[in-house]
């Protein structure tokens, strides 16, 4: 079994999985988990709906509940979780909907995560697995959950992260020959994956096949490292481009030959391929148009990175090079909203854009849209009320900042910025004591950070 994106979930639960989205945004949080639930009960693949799911969880929970302080394990006294525990042996997916019966209730619970991603990767829902074990690893650097969520980013394909945990548990272990073996393995299945031999030992390719001579040897070294010399990049180009003329469909070669132009940094040889993909498939792709975008603005910090910083007219150059950079990605930022009106990260990105802009009304309609998707709602309220202190209003800057922190559970750095911009805004409304206890909290756990330790250290000097 495998987990399942929207377009394959049937619609009668397509459009529960909407209802249960539409009351989470409506702050109707007890609904929305009954809703969405409910859709997961029958289609326990169903990782959109999960995500959903655990964003409302924790805006119900709010702060109510503190912070993660719970060690693996501290529920286990708890008849749900045993029950959970049971059912993972024979039944996975009644485990899965276990574990979210407890999380509904308590989204911090410890076992209930565990629990969570034990059965999800036993029926092979590994995202749902991650969604859980990040939680974990992030609030505990228990070994055997950080090695939980190396197997499942490697079951992902997620191979990078997956050996960067590794590093860590071996550093951590230096004498833990196993978890040295399990990295040597990983690493391995990454050079077969990646040089094709995975094909060959399923009996699907030949050694000819992989490598036919000695310049095909080198050619594959070429591409496969991480950063490559304009003379190798432009070998490769010639011979891709060589191909192409015999495979004019073979998107995947487009996309190779426009990632080494951008590589030797003909960033509007790129941005010409990628859009040549656009025209060849017939259908749009967010995935291309988002790389046209970020290619563009590869191309204006390569451009501000060539400036010589020694030109008395340096600083002109610089500011024209930066207003043209905000000016053509907020275009293309706009038409990507006009194609994907629905797609509320790309709002989110918009607003952004039009806040850097300076166009803070612009920035307030996008990000006012774009706080009713759960993974961006925080961050979009924070970006809001910047927006409302940028022009004065500093009692909605300060109430939407107060609503951004009710839902963060966790002291992250996300948190840190919140809580200083609620303080700063404070401070603009002659709030001095309800400003620095902001700060206070910062100091508290980070006194490096930005300019608190001063603000903190003059409070108690004056």
């Amino acid at each position: 079994m495998s987990e399942k994106s929207l377009q394959e979930i049937p619609r009668v639960w397509r459009e529960q999985y909407e209802k249960g989205l539409m009351a989470f945004q409506r702050n109707n949080l007890d609904y929305a988990i009954s809703i969405l639930t409910q859709v997961l009960e029958k289609e326990p693949a169903f990782y959109d709906c999960r995500q959903a799911l655990r964003a409302t969880q924790f805006k119900k929970a709010g702060e109510k509940s503190g912070f993660f302080k719970r060690m693996l394990g501290s529920a286990s006294n708890s008849p749900m979780v045993a029950k959970g525990q049971m059912a993972l042996r024979n039944n996975p997916l009644e485990a899965l909907n276990i574990a979210e019966q407890i999380l509904n209730s308590d989204p911090n619970s410890s076992s209930a995560h565990k629990l969570l991603a034990d059965a999800a990767m036993a029926v092979g829902f590994p995202k749902s697995a991650i969604l859980s074990l990040e939680i974990l690893v992030k609030n505990s650097r228990d070994k055997e959950v950080v090695r939980e969520l190396a197997d499942a980013y490697a079951q992902m394909g997620q191979t990078a992260k997956a050996e960067q945990l590794f590093q860590e548990l071996i550093r951590n272990n230096p004498g833990d020959t196993e978890l040295s073996q399990a990295y040597k393995n990983l690493a391995a299945n990454r050079v077969l994956s990646e040089g094709g031999y995975d094909a060959l030992a399923d009996g699907e390719g030949s050694y000819r096949d992989i490598l036919r001579n000695k310049e095909e040897a080198v050619a594959l070294e070429q591409e496969n490292r991480s950063v490559r010399t304009a003379d190798v990049a432009t070998n490769l180009i010639a011979e891709y481009e060589a191909r192409l003329q015999n495979e004019p469909a073979n998107l995947k070669l487009m996309r190779m030959i426009a990632e080494m132009y951008a590589q030797k940094n003909e960033f509007d040889q790129a941005i010409a391929y990628y859009n040549h993909i656009l025209q060849v498939s017939g259908t749009a792709d967010p995935a291309i148009e988002k790389l046209i975008t970020d290619t563009a603005s590869r191309k204006y910090d390569y451009l501000i990175s060539q400036l010589d910083t020694s030109a008395p007219d340096y600083n002109e150059q610089l500011a024209a090079l930066k207003a043209e950079k905000e000016s053509v990605i907020l275009e293309e930022c706009k038409k990507r909203v006009e194609r994907y009106p629905t797609d509320l990260q790309l709002r989110f990105e918009l607003g952004q854009r039009y806040f850097n802009a300076g166009k803070i009304s612009e920035a307030i309609q996008e990000l006012q849209k774009a706080q009713n998707n759960p993974n961006r709602r925080v961050a979009s309220m924070h970006l809001l009320g910047n927006c409302f202190a940028h022009r004065g209003m500093n009692d909605l800057a300060a109430r939407t900042l107060q609503n951004a922190l009710k839902e963060k559970t966790v002291f992250d750095e996300e948190k840190k910025d919140l809580i200083y911009s609620l303080g700063s805004v404070l401070e603009k409304m002659g709030k001095a004591e309800e400003a620095i206890e902001q700060f206070k909290q910062i100091y508290e756990v980070d006194i490096g950070y930005k300019d608190v330790a001063a603000k903190v250290d003059s409070y108690y000097a004056g």
